[in-house]
């Protein structure tokens, strides 16, 4: 796949004057990009609810729930895993982020990582993934190497997998969502948590 047919890598018409821009306009039409991100949300919505009811399942099973990603996307994994500690009181174990170049790379980029396709499948092999686990691949461009070999290695381990896009048609089973990563994994945590806290309970 060519990179300039991905949405990922084209420019923004809407902001293309940007260095002609006050810093108030800067941030009006930051503010202004921002509202496309419910829109783009909204149309996915029962794939999203899908998704919520995959990994709660799993859950159920005894299951962990495992965030691949590299850069930002991983990060991005790494944090929500630590907010359900305090948030929702889960076990530490119970969801995982696992960043490209480990722990290191939430600070400093570690290079060359996330183009490392066996990395995430060894960092699925070393915490034992079974199929009552669900794995969910973040990444903006659908393209990243370690997400994909993380993802197919669970695919081969018959794990249910997830994947989280910004460009279409780049990861089997994608969810497309333009410019709204963070916003869908912060919806998906939220929701997930209330599901299973009632469900578990119940």
């Amino acid at each position: 796949m060519y990179l300039t047919r991905l949405e990922t890598e084209q420019q923004n018409s809407r902001t293309m004057n940007l260095d002609e821009m006050s810093t108030l306009e800067i941030v009006r039409a930051m503010n202004k990009e921002d509202h496309y991100v419910p829109e783009a949300i909204s149309q996915k919505l029962p794939v999203i609810a899908n998704c919520i009811d995959v990994i709660a399942r799993q859950f159920k099973k005894g299951g962990r729930l495992f965030y691949i990603g590299a850069g930002t996307s991983g990060r991005l994994g790494v944090l929500d895993a630590a907010e359900c500690v305090p948030t929702f009181g889960t076990d530490p174990e119970m969801v995982q982020g696992l960043i490209a170049g480990g722990m290191p790379a939430m600070t400093l980029a570690v290079e060359g990582a996330e183009d490392d396709v066996d990395l995430g499948q060894q960092y699925l092999i070393d915490r034992k993934l079974s199929t009552d686990d669900v794995v969910v691949g973040i990444a903006a461009s659908g393209r990243t190497p370690y997400v994909i070999g993380g993802l197919d290695y669970a695919k081969q381990n018959h794990t249910p997998t997830i994947a989280f896009s910004c460009n279409k048609d780049v990861l089997s089973h994608a969810i497309k969502m333009l410019k709204s990563l963070t916003m869908l994994i912060l919806q998906l945590r939220f929701q997930l948590g209330l599901k299973c806290s009632q469900g578990l309970q119940g």
